[in-house]
């Protein structure tokens, strides 16, 4: 019997992607789920999918992360769905490909608002929750560029920086609180996901295509079982990609100059 079996689930940016392997995998293992994301029948789809024992278990909650004043409501939507939440995945978020001189101010607030003040949002606000029932589990998808920074990314990558200090500031702060509410951060190198035709350009608009980085890159069901064994560990901080991108980081915290030289000619769309 799988840990996650019976595990109420809040999944954001379910619609697609990362978010919609991770909701096959988990229906799989007998979770119940909540996926959450703004295209109501994209979730419908994603339900729909999965596999059939699994419908009466899972519900729909749309949610707009940039929608700042909605995020408490929403929350506490999602806790009377069935109750309680044990696992919070913080998966929703855009991404950017624009060089900083050519990104607007706008593109950069936008980046932030969905990707990181969205998921410390949602957590705030079932903090609370997990504290009164002095257990829970959040789990946050960032990025490799939450641990490097390289072209194209300054927005995003700036955005999932600061992800990692805040998640790893609250890991701490449970620690006294309560020893069973657990923090797993999660880097994703590149998944062959749409992540990179919806990018944000630095106009605003998206970039309508895909990279050849994500079409190279690790499928969404592979990256999502790795992330479910890394949540049954209740592991703290997880990398899960191709070899280049996790030594990446490894090279940037044991070699910053090495990696300067050779970030700087890296093929990253």
């Amino acid at each position: 019997m799988s840990k996650l079996d019976g595990k109420v689930i809040w999944i954001t940016g379910a619609s697609s992607g990362i978010g919609e392997a991770l909701a096959y995998q988990l229906a799989k293992q007998g979770s119940r789920l909540i996926l959450s994301a703004r295209r109501k029948e994209e979730l419908e789809r994603v339900k729909g999918n999965c596999i059939a024992a699994s419908h009466p278990f899972i519900k729909i909650l749309p949610l707009d992360l940039s929608e700042a004043s909605t995020l408490n409501l929403s929350t506490q939507a999602a806790v009377q769905l069935f109750g309680h939440i044990d696992i919070l995945i913080n998966n929703g978020g855009i991404s950017q490909r624009s060089l900083t001189k050519d990104t607007s101010l706008d593109v950069d607030r936008r980046i932030m608002e969905v990707d990181y003040f969205g998921s410390i949002g949602i957590t705030k606000h079932l903090l609370p929750y997990f504290l009164k029932q002095k257990s829970g589990h959040f789990v946050t998808i960032t990025s490799v560029m939450g641990k490097i920074g390289t072209p194209y990314r300054s927005g995003y990558a700036a955005a999932k920086h600061a992800l990692h200090g805040f998640f790893d500031s609250l890991r701490a702060e449970l620690w006294k609180d309560s020893k069973d509410i657990y923090v797993t951060l999660v880097c994703p190198g590149w998944i062959n996901t749409n992540l990179s035709i919806a990018a944000l350009m630095g106009d605003g608009s998206a970039q309508n295509k895909k990279d050849d980085t994500h079409k190279k890159g690790m499928t969404p069901d592979q990256f999502a079982k790795k992330l479910i064994r890394a949540i049954e560990k209740k592991k703290r901080e997880v990398y899960i990609g191709g070899a280049k991108e996790v030594l990446a980081i490894y090279i940037k915290r044991f070699f910053p100059g090495l990696f300067s030289k050779i970030v700087r000619n890296a093929k990253v769309k």
